[in-house]
C-alpha cells in the first residue's frame, strides 16, 4: 500500500454486505473480526450519537488487531448542538477517553459540523482556540463557505487537517497539503448509496502521495457500494 494511507469504511455492521463481503453463514457477532482481516482502519461514528465511555473504547481496543487504527468522530453535542460554545470541559473529556481507551490505536479525531455552520472569522478562531494539538484533528465542513484560503492557511499554520469530501452538495476537491490526507466518500449523486466507478477511484489513487500519511473512508454504506469501493481502492494501492 502507498506508504501509510489507510483505507476503510465508516460502518461494518451491514446486512447489505452478506454474500457480497461477509460469508453467508458468518454470524454477525463475527463481522468485525472479518472486517479486520481485510482492513487496517475503521472510522468510528457511534461516538457522534452517544458520548463514549472508557469501557466502550477499551473493548474496541481489545477486540481489534495489534496494528489496527481507529479514527473517532466527535459527539454531535459538541459540533451540532453546542457548536463548540462552552465545550472546553466536554471536549477535554472526549479527548481523554479517546486517548485512554484507544491508546496507540488512535488515529484522527474527526469534527463534522452541520450544513448550517457557515464560515465566519469568529468561528474559525473558536476552532483554532479550542483544539488539543496533541491529537490529529480533522475538520469536516458541510457548508461551502469554508472552502477558502483564509481557512486553509490558518489550518496549515496550526497543524489542522481540512477534510476532503465527496458529497453531492460540496466541492469535490482532494486536499493533499494538510498534515493528513483525510477523505470521506459519502456517495454522489445519491448520498450514502451511490457507488464510485473504477475511473473515479483510479483518479483518487493517482492523487495519493507515496510520502503522505492519512485515511480514506467510505461512508456510502447504505448499500453494498461502500465495501466494494473500499476493497477496490485498497487493491489499487497495495
Amino acid at each position: 500500500m502507498k506508504n501509510q494511507i489507510l483505507i476503510g469504511c465508516s460502518s461494518f455492521y451491514n446486512s447489505f454486505w452478506k454474500k457480497i463481503f461477509y460469508p453467508q453463514n458468518l454470524p454477525s457477532k463475527e463481522w468485525f473480526d472479518f472486517y479486520c482481516q481485510h482492513f487496517d482502519t475503521y472510522e468510528f461514528n457511534g461516538s457522534f450519537y452517544k458520548f463514549p465511555t472508557l469501557k466502550v473504547f477499551q473493548n474496541w481496543y481489545t477486540k481489534s488487531p495489534e496494528t489496527f487504527t481507529f479514527s473517532i468522530k466527535v459527539p454531535k453535542e459538541i459540533t451540532h448542538i453546542k457548536k463548540l460554545h462552552d465545550c472546553e470541559s466536554l471536549l477535554h473529556d472526549f479527548y481523554n477517553v479517546c486517548k485512554s481507551g484507544m491508546k496507540e490505536k488512535l488515529g484522527a479525531i474527526l469534527f463534522q459540523f452541520p450544513p448550517s455552520y457557515a464560515f465566519s472569522r469568529e468561528k474559525l478562531d473558536v476552532i483554532i482556540g479550542i483544539l488539543n494539538y496533541n491529537f490529529q484533528n480533522v475538520i469536516e465542513f458541510r457548508h461551502e463557505s469554508w472552502w477558502n484560503a483564509e481557512v486553509w492557511n490558518s489550518f496549515k499554520e496550526n497543524n489542522i487537517t481540512f477534510c476532503s469530501v465527496s458529497h453531492p452538495k460540496l466541492p469535490q476537491r482532494i486536499f493533499t497539503d494538510f498534515p493528513l490526507l483525510y477523505i470521506r466518500f459519502h456517495g454522489t449523486p445519491r448520498m450514502f448509496h451511490s457507488s464510485y466507478s473504477t475511473e473515479e477511484l483510479t483518479e483518487v489513487s493517482n492523487t495519493i502521495d507515496s510520502k503522505k500519511k492519512g485515511f480514506i473512508y467510505f461512508n456510502n454504506t447504505a448499500s453494498e457500494a461502500g465495501i466494494l469501493n473500499a476493497l477496490e481502492l485498497k487493491r489499487m494501492n497495495v
